[in-house]
Parts: structure tokens; C-alpha cells; sequence
């Protein structure tokens, strides 16, 4: 028995809800499309949909084996695409980002590969904590600083500018600062990462920030900076606009010019897929990801 029968039928019903669309997708007859999903149903005692003369809608069964079957139809038809040579993106396209960044920079760009790649569905997911791609089933991820997952294909697509200000009421209040070491008596705002980051005498110097304020939100961090709570270190497009204005001031301008690493990384192999050597090539050549202001 070929126990593929009725599973690409099955999935080409369940994503595009109803038969006759998806027995014009393959090329097939509809009583061919009816039949092989009946077989499938016949073949696990289940039924996979609700059928009513207007719609085709999963039932639970059909939901538990919707994502794996879907998987393996993707997964067939990338390792063909790449072992061919045809290079035509498909399938489902998973991508992870931070908030801030992802809505900014990265949505946008994914918005423009899906009218590029019609063949792919493409599912962002916005979220400060650093995933596990291969366990959560994630093609790539955009992360920035220092890695350490030397399981993961790294692509470095951009860099961003980390500037460190405060608001002009604060310094007033709790004086001027000249080095790194006065730091040590200032209320640091501390977001995402664990260390602020300068350039001494060329040379990177990693510094722990100390305070009594904390947030995973670049926005809620410079907003308490904006109140005059204290110091922070953010990516310029946080507080480029308030240190034109000069709600914000720039401090330790020379020690503070650091740029900061931008990756694309993935699993392991997940990189030769078309779907998304595309993803990259596009992620390399924005003019927004490789302008000072990201």
C-alpha cells in the first residue's frame, strides 16, 4: 500500500478549504481529490473534515495531522527544489525577531518577499525571548551582539549604532559624566542586554550596568530616560529623534560610538533552502537594515 496516498490531497484541501480549489492546485480532477482524501480517512478509522455544501472545515483529528503532513509536503518539495536547481521559494516560511526590530525593519521586508514569493506563506513571530529555532520549528532568526550557538548557520546582514544618553534634567541633577568609571555613580536603565558596550583606545570594552531599573522593552527603557530616571544604551532608531529635539543628550559621544552586530541565523542545512537563501539575499541588500539609524 502507498501509504503517501490521499496526504498531499489532504493538505491541499485543509489550506485552501475546499476541494475543487485545491484539485485546481494539483491538477487534478475533484472526484480524484474526494476520493484519495476518503481513502486517508479510511485508512485512520477518522474523518479528517466537516463537509457542508457551502464549506470544508478541519475536525480535530484532521487538525492534529494537518502540521505534520504539511510538513512533510513542504519538506518534499524544498529538498526537491534544492537538489534540482530550481530555486523557486515555497512552502512556510518561519521567522523570528524581537519585537521592536521586527515590526520596524523585519516585517516590512518579509512583507515584500511574500508579494515576491507567492508560493510561500510566511509567519513572523515577534518575541524578546531568544527561541529555540530546530525544537519550535523555525527556519531563521534575527538576533543582534555576540552569539554562542555554534550550532546555528550565521549570516551577519547589518549593523546598528548603540548610543548611550540621558535626559538634560537628569544630568543637571546628578552631574556631568566624563568616563566609563563614572558610571558606577549614575542609575542605569538596563534593557535586553546584560552588558552596555564601548570603544576605548580602539578596543572594545564590555561594562555591566547597575540600577534599580529594568525593562525587556527598548521603548518603556528610553521612556524612563525621557522621565529622568537615569542613563541608558540603545539602538539610535530608539532615540534618534529625541536627541535632535534634545529631550535626550548624548553622553560620552566617543567611547559610545559602537556598533552593534545584526544576524540572520538558522539550523543547520535550513540555509541551503530556497525559500530562505532568497530571505537573505534580501535581508543583505536593504537600505534600511544597512543605514546608521537601525
Amino acid at each position: 500500500m502507498n501509504k503517501w496516498l490521499g496526504i498531499e490531497e489532504f493538505v491541499a484541501v485543509a489550506k485552501r478549504g475546499n476541494f475543487k480549489l485545491a484539485a485546481e492546485y494539483l491538477g487534478q480532477s475533484t472526484s480524484h481529490v474526494s476520493r484519495a482524501v476518503m481513502g486517508l480517512e479510511d485508512r485512520i478509522h477518522a474523518p479528517l473534515f466537516f463537509r457542508s455544501t457551502r464549506q470544508v472545515t478541519l475536525t480535530d483529528t484532521g487538525r492534529a495531522l494537518f502540521e505534520q503532513c504539511r510538513q512533510l509536503v513542504d519538506d518534499r518539495d524544498e529538498a526537491l527544489a534544492m537538489v534540482t536547481g530550481s530555486g523557486e521559494p515555497q512552502g512556510e516560511l518561519r521567522v523570528t525577531c524581537s519585537m521592536s526590530m521586527g515590526e520596524r525593519f523585519i516585517a516590512p521586508i518579509l512583507l515584500r518577499y511574500a508579494e515576491q514569493f507567492p508560493n510561500v506563506s510566511v509567519s513572523i513571530h515577534l518575541t524578546n525571548r531568544i527561541i529555540d529555532l530546530t525544537s519550535e520549528g523555525f527556519d531563521l532568526a534575527i538576533r543582534t551582539g555576540y552569539l554562542d550557538d555554534s550550532k546555528l548557520v550565521v549570516t551577519r546582514i547589518a549593523s546598528r549604532r548603540l548610543i548611550l544618553c540621558a535626559a538634560p534634567e537628569y544630568l543637571e541633577k546628578h552631574g556631568r559624566i566624563d568616563s566609563i568609571a563614572d558610571l558606577e555613580n549614575h542609575n542605569c536603565l538596563a534593557g535586553t542586554s546584560t552588558h552596555w558596550r564601548f570603544k576605548v583606545d580602539g578596543s572594545e570594552v564590555s561594562w555591566l550596568p547597575k540600577g534599580r531599573w529594568r525593562c525587556n522593552s527598548g521603548v518603556a527603557v528610553r521612556d524612563a530616560a525621557l522621565s529622568g530616571m537615569g542613563l541608558c544604551q540603545l539602538p539610535e532608531f530608539y532615540v534618534a529623534d529625541y536627541l535632535k529635539s534634545g529631550k535626550l543628550v548624548h553622553v560620552l559621544e566617543t567611547e559610545s560610538r559602537v556598533f552593534e552586530p545584526i544576524w540572520a541565523v538558522c539550523p543547520e542545512r535550513r540555509h541551503l533552502l530556497p525559500k530562505v537563501t532568497r530571505l537573505l539575499d534580501l535581508l543583505k541588500s536593504d537600505k534600511a537594515l544597512k543605514g546608521e539609524g537601525v
